[in-house]
């Protein structure tokens, strides 16, 4: 009988430490939770400063293309 009391006190122990090693896994995970949602936000206001500098690059870009005048429009000149 004292020898199961034994095994059952060691594999208590075990058990303690797996729970203890669980909660400081799952605090890892929630903290690199919290980081990746930081990081996350962040890429997403760099990618709509992107793509508004890709807008106002296009508007310039065409604004400069409808200066240019066409085949047909030089024939007219001449």
């Amino acid at each position: 009988m004292h020898n199961y009391s034994g095994d059952m006190i060691s594999d208590f122990h075990q058990l303690s430490d797996k729970i203890s090693q669980l909660a400081e896994l799952t605090q890892s995970l929630r903290s690199e939770n919290a980081d990746l949602r930081i990081k996350s936000i962040a890429l997403a206001a760099e990618n709509a400063e992107l793509a508004r500098r890709m807008r106002e690059a296009h508007e310039r870009v065409a604004a400069l293309l409808e200066k240019i005048p066409t085949p047909e429009q030089d024939e007219e000149a001449v």
